[in-house]
């Protein structure tokens, strides 16, 4: 049985093919101005990598962005379930999830049986997501990627003096007129988004066996200092791509809607 998940995020967008339980194939893009376009293009895309047509897709799952929008899925899903779901089978010990999105940011806590069972988001200010990171690595003249690695070498990082994004853009810029190292600032900005985050995980209450989804996942800046934070080591996910959380989540949920089960 074939089915599929398209998450349409506000920075990129997933689609993720699975034939009972496994994935076929997957693919990511930059999310587009309209959700739906950005649904048509992600899941012709992954269509195509899995070698299958829409007509085989016995049930789609969206979720994300524009969901109730997207033509093709059977269903729609909120993001918090998709995201839950999915890092479970990413991580099956997990029992709390740390996302990070383009424009808004989710700690979740689970139960034994994955399910959400408490949550709290920030989509009100961009200073904890990865809308955040991409306008700072935009300033700093680097890629994300590197943005990440950077903290590693910094030898004394900066504290920014605002947690909002206008603010510490400009704080940023003066850091570098001033000559300061830049890895000292790359670590600066990724302890302010771990700090923003940690706040958001201990609103819910930090559990033994946490982890980490979206792309931020993979900044080891972020991530180490957000470990320091919570006084807990974030385990890494190793099964498949962090970024693609929601979208598996997805195309679990049309698993278990087209009669499969839980996988």
């Amino acid at each position: 049985m074939i089915v599929a998940g398209c998450d349409v995020g506000s920075l990129t967008s997933k689609a993720v093919i699975m034939r009972d339980g496994r994935i076929l194939n997957s693919a990511l893009i930059k999310s587009k101005a309209k959700p739906w376009e950005s649904a048509d293009e992600v899941m012709k895309s992954a269509l195509e990598g899995a070698g299958v047509s829409m007509k085989e897709i016995v049930f789609c799952v969206g979720t994300g962005y524009g969901r109730d929008k997207m033509k093709f899925i059977n269903e729609a899903v909120t993001e918090i379930a998709c995201h839950g779901k999915g890092a479970r089978w990413l991580l099956p010990t997990a029992m709390m999830v740390i996302d990070i999105g383009g424009q808004d940011c989710k700690a979740m806590r689970l139960d034994r049986d994955g399910r959400v069972v408490k949550f709290m988001t920030n989509d009100k200010c961009a200073s904890g997501t990865g809308r955040f990171l991409e306008v700072m690595a935009r300033v700093l003249g680097v890629s994300l990627e590197e943005l990440g690695e950077m903290s590693a070498r910094a030898q004394a990082p900066i504290t920014l003096a605002s947690a909002c994004t206008v603010w510490a853009q400009a704080d940023v810029i003066a850091h570098l007129n001033n000559r300061v190292p830049i890895e000292d600032i790359a670590a600066g900005v990724n302890n302010a988004m771990a700090s923003r985050m940690a706040v958001l995980a201990n609103s819910v209450g930090v559990e033994r066996d946490v982890c980490m989804t979206g792309g931020v996942a993979k900044n080891d800046g972020v991530v180490s200092t957000l470990e320091k934070l919570l006084g807990v080591r974030i385990k890494r996910i190793r099964r498949y791509d962090p970024q693609m959380a929601g979208a598996i989540g997805a195309a679990l949920f049309a698993h278990e809607k087209a009669g499969g089960g839980l996988r």
